[in-house]
């Protein structure tokens, strides 16, 4: 694994953050999760850190990332086999 400062928020049930955890372990990322309420109403650490509720959030310094679709092909650039050499 290698060490980022990657802080994924999500829920386990989330196929959204799946597809996240996925590639973060495709490209062999040492992270960590936040497991947030399954409650919208109740995820106030994830509006507080993107403005809105919904997951996969990934914080990554300070960059903070919001949407599968957005986060993966950050992760392929920044820590790709391209971004590594």
């Amino acid at each position: 694994m290698r060490p980022t400062d990657i802080v994924l928020y999500q829920t386990d049930w989330c196929g959204y953050c799946a597809r996240v955890r996925a590639k973060l372990a495709e490209l062999q990322l040492d992270y960590k999760i936040v497991n947030v309420p399954d409650s919208h109403a109740q995820r106030t650490i994830v509006r507080e850190i993107s403005g809105q509720t919904s997951v996969p959030v990934l914080v990554d310094g300070k960059v903070v990332l919001e949407d599968d679709d957005v986060i993966i092909p950050y992760l392929e650039k920044t820590y790709g086999q391209k971004a590594v050499k």
